[in-house]
């Protein structure tokens, strides 16, 4: 049965990680962040450029934080998978199969369904769709970013 407990697999001997991959904001989201951040000293020169910068600095902190923390991870193990919050027990998931390119936009917009979980994000294409069998879970399967695609379905599939 899946759950969204949020925590992780811990690696122990025999909950040793297959595959771990981090869904890390692509350069241009971080320079973006930065722009943003130091947009904030305009706003408060007209008061001080000391106060401005200050400012921009906390912003920094602020935003740059903010993208680590919700950077999620995606965790195979033996006998679990984690995508982001959701873990699922590997002995309910079915077919495995990643997208790119066209087929990947197709899969994120008029080839989605409603209750698919989605852990995607926009700066990364490749996505992994990961079939779910539990009968007692009505998402019909999980759709993932992935900068491995290739990768993740080995490890799934294996």
């Amino acid at each position: 049965m899946s759950s969204t407990s949020g925590e992780a697999p811990q690696n122990t001997p025999d909950q040793a990680v297959l595959y771990e991959e981090r869904l890390w904001p692509s350069p241009w989201v971080w320079l973006i962040a930065a722009g943003f951040s130091s947009a904030t000293i305009v706003m408060f020169a007209p008061i001080s450029m000391g106060v401005g910068y200050g400012v921009a600095a906390v912003v920094a902190v602020i935003v740059f934080t903010l993208l680590i923390l919700s950077t999620p991870r995606i965790t195979v193990t033996a006998t679990t998978l984690t995508v982001g919050r959701a873990t699922i027990e590997r002995q309910y998931l079915g077919a495995v199969e990643w997208f790119a390119g066209e087929d990947a936009t197709y899969q994120r917009g008029p080839g989605l369904n409603g209750i698919a979980y989605l852990c995607i994000r926009g700066w990364i294409s490749p996505v992994v769709k990961i079939e779910v069998t539990d009968p007692e879970d009505r998402t019909p399967y999980w759709l993932a970013s992935s900068r491995n695609p290739e990768r993740l379905t080995a490890a799934l599939v294996g």
